[in-house]
């Protein structure tokens, strides 16, 4: 079973040895983590456009299916603000219902990918879609916020990213001062934390104080302007019960392309944060295991009413940094926002939107990464620049699906490019120099001379792709019709079925010429790719050779 399956949660082993220190750190890192985490799950809940208490029962549900079932020993799990557009985008498609069943779908894919032992090729997409498309969520979101945070009175908000804009020029004479100045300064708070406690979060701080200010203005000073959770929403604490959604087969087709950009996006995420975390704590976690917890939170927080979830790398680095080191410190931060959720909810409502506005402002701030993105634009080959302007373009002037679809597109592309680029193939005139050569006995010999009317080529790297057409291209430039092609193979790892379709079209060609193709130095593994398909046939065994100069032997004589 272990060959087939590589499930192992990190919360079994982290609790062999569990001791009462451990427990300690592992208890303050989760109340820390379980009280950064609580207005962040307020703000991305309402900003995906649902309630705020989902983005608290994600936090929960989710957070503790990751830590239980995670690869990660410190990874933080619950909604992040990269699924906000998507999310959003769901539900203004396919309403509720619609989200629920694509994050049970996403869920399920994400089993499948750690099932199927794919946990290390998600982190193998290029570096530069990652950084146009996190980039294109942060404008995204920052986009969404400007509304809120300077508390325009809109009837609607457009949904088209220059649309959007438009609006907010079109009404920037409805800006209220008490709501933008609220906004403001909760970014300045936020801001400025860290410069007086890294262990308090500014988020929290701002929320607190905003609240407060916002009350007391409207208590002392008549200020009934300033939008609050409470006027938008109807809050409720009462733990939802587990409800199935209906499926049927018209739905979940209609569903399989915003729940493959949910997993995508959930798997790169969640990776890229357990490898972050695995820098910092020096551990490394299980690729596979990490995805199956991911795909079981996913199934486990829509049917309470959740939103999709991921590892979130700025809880996961706050769950570090206050010391904790296992999966225990998650479970304790999701019992935390638990607490929180049944005893507290209520006070939600007198949150400032402009107020929650401003720590995603923030948070996009954090996602754009500017400078890696300015760096990159700056230093890399036009390539990769290219695939990262269209795929920040392509997020925020399209969305995220088009934006992963096209990315994964050129993750293929790129990938294919650069491989038949490190094949290559090159024709040797007159003498071949036998000082490097190590496929054959050279003796005394320091080269070997190429008899006339042969030709040989020499192929390096492997064979597939677009190696067999600059095979091609090179003989049509080589001069006269040979009678004898020696192709030297020793260099050659492996040989694909396009390489192969190549090397058989370029064989029956040069005997319709009446060109005899002679192979040299094929390694043992390409050798048994050949005869699979009757090659000894084709050329005859005697014309498949183990070394340069049996080959040059053996063209030689069919020349004389």
């Amino acid at each position: 079973m272990e060959k087939t399956l590589d499930f192992k949660p990190k919360f079994l082993s982290a609790i062999k040895n569990y001791n009462k220190q451990t427990f300690m750190a592992d208890l303050m890192a989760g109340v820390i983590v379980g009280i950064v985490a609580l207005p962040l799950a307020i703000a991305f809940g309402i900003a995906s456009g649902v309630s705020p208490e989902k983005g608290i029962i994600t936090a929960i549900v989710a957070g503790l299916m990751i830590s239980l079932f995670g690869g990660s020993k410190v990874q933080i799990g619950g909604p992040t603000g990269a699924f906000i557009v998507i999310v959003a985008g769901i539900i203004s498609q396919y309403g509720m219902t619609g989200l629920t069943i694509a994050t049970l779908m996403a869920g399920v894919f994400l089993i499948l990918l750690g099932v199927l032992r794919l946990g290390t090729i998600i982190k193998y997409i290029p570096y530069p879609i990652v950084v146009g498309f996190t980039s294109g969520i942060a404008v995204t979101i920052f986009t969404t916020q400007i509304k809120d945070l300077l508390g325009m009175q809109m009837d609607s908000v457009p949904a088209d990213f220059i649309q959007k804009w438009g609006a907010y020029i079109y009404n920037i004479g409805n800006i209220d001062p008490w709501s933008m100045l609220v906004g403001i300064v909760s970014v300045v708070i936020i801001a400025a934390m860290p410069r007086f406690s890294k262990k308090v979060p500014g988020s929290l701080v701002a929320i607190i104080v905003m609240t407060v200010a916002a009350l007391l203005l409207k208590q002392y000073a008549g200020v009934t302007t300033i939008e609050t959770i409470g006027d938008r929403f109807s809050i409720n604490s009462t733990l939802p019960s587990a409800v199935v959604p209906d499926l049927t087969w018209e739905t979940i087709k209609s569903l399989v392309g915003p729940a493959v950009t949910i997993a995508v996006l959930g798997a790169i995420e969640s990776l890229l944060s357990a490898t972050v975390a695995d820098g910092v704590i020096g551990d490394h976690h299980n690729s596979n295991t990490e995805l199956i917890g991911q795909g079981i939170a996913n199934i486990a927080s829509p049917l309470f009413g959740g939103i999709p979830a991921t590892g979130a790398i700025a809880r996961t680095m706050t769950n570090i940094n206050n010391g904790g080191r296992t999966p225990i410190a998650g479970i304790i931060h999701a019992v935390v926002l638990l607490g929180i959720f049944l005893f507290l909810m209520p006070l939600a409502q007198y949150i400032p939107m402009a107020c929650l506005a401003g720590v995603l402002v923030v948070v996009a701030y954090g996602m754009s990464g500017w400078r890696s993105f300015m760096a990159m634009a700056r230093r890399n080959p036009k390539s990769d620049v290219t695939v990262l302007l269209l795929t920040f373009f392509l997020t925020i002037i399209f969305d995220l699906t088009v934006a992963i679809e096209f990315g994964l597109i050129c993750a293929c592309l790129l990938f294919m490019k650069r491989m038949s680029e490190t094949t290559d193939v090159k024709a040797i005139y007159d003498e071949i120099d036998l000082n490097e050569d190590a496929d054959m006995e050279r003796g005394n010999l320091e080269h070997l001379t190429i008899p006339k009317g042969v030709e040989v080529y020499e192929i390096n790297g492997p064979y597939f792709f677009g190696a067999g057409n600059r095979f091609e291209d090179l003989m049509a430039r080589y001069g006269n019709r040979p009678k004898v092609r020696v192709i030297r193979m020793r260099k050659v790892p492996f040989i694909d079925s396009t390489g192969l379709h190549n090397l058989e079209n370029m064989c029956r060609m040069s005997q319709k010429e009446g060109i005899t193709v002679v192979l040299s130095g094929v390694n043992p593994k390409v050798e048994a790719v050949l005869k699979r398909n009757n090659f000894q046939q084709l050329l005859g065994e005697e014309n498949i050779c183990n070394h340069i100069d049996l080959a040059l032997a053996r063209a030689n004589e069919l020349v004389s």
